[in-house]
């Protein structure tokens, strides 16, 4: 059975802009695809790994700043037996890690204090 979790954060050098909010606008259609990317190769080498099935990205939001946007997305991994058991406060930790304290991701940074993972 698939199960699913939301991942937040903030960017904080992707200036919001209205045309992130138009499903259908190629700034929002490519800022998706390189977000997705690098979100699934978090996610791959976490301890969730091959339980691992995406994340859909749900919106972008206004930051705090103007250079700011925000990140929501849900995510989802089926529940196998290679997994124990999802631990949020683990993942949390793990992409804490990986994005080297909460501070970049690829080539954005992140606000060290906007990654929410709530399963």
């Amino acid at each position: 059975a698939a199960r699913s979790f939301t991942l937040n954060f903030t960017l904080t050098n992707l200036p919001y802009t209205a045309d992130l909010t138009d499903p259908s606008s190629r700034r929002f259609l490519s800022t998706v695809k390189v977000i997705n990317h690098y979100v699934d190769l978090l996610l791959q080498n976490s301890s969730l790994g091959s339980a691992y099935t995406g994340c859909k990205l749900m919106r972008f939001r206004s930051g705090t700043h103007r250079d700011h946007t925000g990140i929501d997305a849900v995510c989802s991994y089926q529940n196998d037996a290679n997994l124990a058991k999802f631990n949020r406060e683990e993942v949390y930790h793990e992409l804490s890690t990986m994005t080297d304290g909460v501070t970049k991701l690829g080539h954005y940074s992140l606000d060290n204090n906007s990654l929410f993972v709530d399963g």
